[in-house]
């Protein structure tokens, strides 16, 4: 399995993949068990064209039994991104039992803080409308995310404003797991934060960290010890600052993982490096029941 991944890295190379985009492609022809379908592709959800979303449902569903839903927010720096790419994601989770939508949202140059995030919420609000026509169960939304999307994730799951503003009831979100996510990083020390957020008069209100709340949906921070990219004390003060506030958290540290290794756990080939789809999947469903 080793030698297959490092074969498709190669070859992902050579031909000029980007690699999630590998990953996707690799979740596509692996054997991972998952017997899932891709239930509706390219649904609006927002009045912008850029606002779409994919559906990916468990190919055997039981009359009767409606599942938990989870929304997972990519990556990509709040510059980048397609959620086209990131159906390896959509797959893991509903081979794991999920009703599983991944939204697009829009990007840096084209919008600044806050517009991605109130995208998110309006994801979150189509799948509270849409989740049951899927076999979904619209009183058990969670969310999950990597890199800038658990950013987008804990900021709706933290500052109740922006369901609010969707005409959403913030304690819709039952539950949340969140990979190597950026959550208390100002100040903005790297070009990408400043773009996506320096335009804000009140940088505190950028900060997933400044909304801590004892009523917070319980929440999982996966990070790598190893992680250059967003530095692992991202989740540590956010986990510290929800135990001290009294809500449910539990931080996991992969030790010598890299920002990269936790989401491409969710692809087949790579799902045996870390447990970061099982902690994922253990910890939603474990707090949506």
């Amino acid at each position: 399995m080793a030698g297959a991944g490092t074969a498709a890295v190669a070859l992902a190379l050579l031909l000029g993949c980007t690699p999630v985009g590998l990953l996707n492609g690799i979740s596509r022809i692996a054997p991972s068990g998952d017997a899932v379908e891709l239930a509706a592709s390219g649904v609006p959800y927002g009045p912008n064209p850029r606002l779409k979303l994919d559906v990916w449902v468990p190919s055997t569903r039981h009359p009767g039994k409606a599942l938990p839903v989870v929304l997972f927010f990519y990556g990509g720096g709040w510059v980048a991104g397609e959620r086209g790419d990131y159906g390896f994601a959509g797959r893991a989770f509903a081979g794991q039992g999920f009703v599983a939508i991944v939204p697009d949202y829009r990007l840096v140059p084209d919008v600044r803080f806050p517009n991605f995030i109130e995208d998110g919420a309006l994801a979150v609000k189509w799948a509270r409308a849409h989740a049951a026509e899927f076999g979904g169960d619209p009183a058990r939304i969670t969310l999950a995310g990597h890199s800038a999307g658990s950013y987008i994730g804990a900021m709706i799951a933290l500052d109740r404003h922006y369901l609010v503003a969707a005409g959403v009831d913030p304690h819709i979100i039952r539950a949340a797991a969140f990979l190597s996510g950026p959550y208390d990083f100002y100040p903005f020390t790297e070009q990408r934060g400043r773009d996506a957020l320096g335009n804000w008069p009140r940088p505190s209100e950028t900060q997933p960290i400044s909304f801590v709340r004892r009523d917070a949906p319980p929440m999982l921070l996966v990070t790598g010890t190893a992680d250059t990219v967003v530095r692992p004390y991202n989740s540590e003060h956010l986990a510290a600052a929800l135990a001290k506030a009294g809500a449910t958290v539990e931080l996991k540290r992969y030790i010598g993982r890299s920002h990269v290794d936790t989401v491409k756990a969710l692809s087949p080939i790579f799902r045996r490096s870390n447990p970061a789809l099982a902690d994922s999947v253990a910890f939603l469903k474990a707090h949506s029941q």
